[in-house]
């Protein structure tokens, strides 16, 4: 079996070497990531890390076998499309980005185990796992910080619902009351809300805001005559 004669000690070593630095300076990439809670954590960091260097260390070992190597190459694209289809966004919120870094180590996993490197797709499946298991008491530590910290970096909208009817003149006077409070909006969106209604989203360059104040400026807001609601919302999720 090719599978036995490619097995080499020596090299698996090597690949150990490899994994673990990967981890380890993925970890350290992602350990900021979490700190200000982003999107793309700390596992999602090491599970991208240990993925291409198994994908490059896999290539490594097999030289002299361009066709491998060339079908690697394709795997590697064609998982990153398959990765793309499970990150959902729902309510501001992307969610399946963990997943999609798992699939495209588990490609390379695969890989590995149809080039024949049984030992180094066993090891990456330890590392895979790993990730996904004995990090998430650590993820769930650093998730504990609130979010009003000045080393998490927040973005803020406020939202408004009016007429459709009414939308010109409503925005017009909530850009205004926006800005007579201080703050400055860095983009407008306009979305449905139902049939007869539009939800308009504002988006603050404040990165930090009072949210006692914030409440008090949602309630003035509230009371301007074409806004049926007001609310505001931060997001971690850029």
């Amino acid at each position: 079996m090719e599978s036995l004669e490619t097995i080499d000690l020596v090299s698996l070593a090597d690949t150990g070497v490899s994994l673990t630095a990967a981890f380890i300076f993925g970890g350290l990439i992602g350990l900021e990531r979490q700190y200000r809670q982003r999107t793309a954590g700390l596992r999602t960091n090491i599970l991208v890390a240990i993925g291409a260097a198994i994908f490059v260390d896999a290539g490594n070992r097999l030289t002299g076998h361009d066709g491998a190597v060339h079908v690697m190459a394709y795997v590697v694209s064609g998982i990153g499309f398959l990765g793309a289809g499970v990150i959902m966004r729902e309510e501001g919120n992307v969610r399946g980005i963990n997943t999609a870094a798992t699939l495209w180590a588990s490609g390379a996993v695969g890989a590995c185990a149809g080039a024949d490197l049984i030992l180094e797709a066993g090891l990456a499946t330890l590392f895979v796992l790993a990730a996904n298991t004995l990090l998430r008491p650590v993820v769930t530590l650093i998730n504990r910080q609130p979010l009003d910290t000045e080393s998490v970096e927040v973005t803020n909208s406020v939202y408004i619902i009016t007429p459709k009817h009414s939308q010109k003149i409503a925005l017009k006077q909530f850009i205004a009351t926006l800005e007579t409070a201080g703050y400055q909006t860095q983009d407008i969106e306009v979305h449905q809300f139902g049939s007869d209604e539009v939800e308009i989203q504002a988006v603050l360059t404040d990165s930090a805001v009072d949210g006692d104040q914030m409440d008090v400026l949602i309630q003035e807001i509230a009371n301007l005559e074409y806004v049926n609601q007001a609310f505001w919302s931060p997001s971690t999720t850029d």
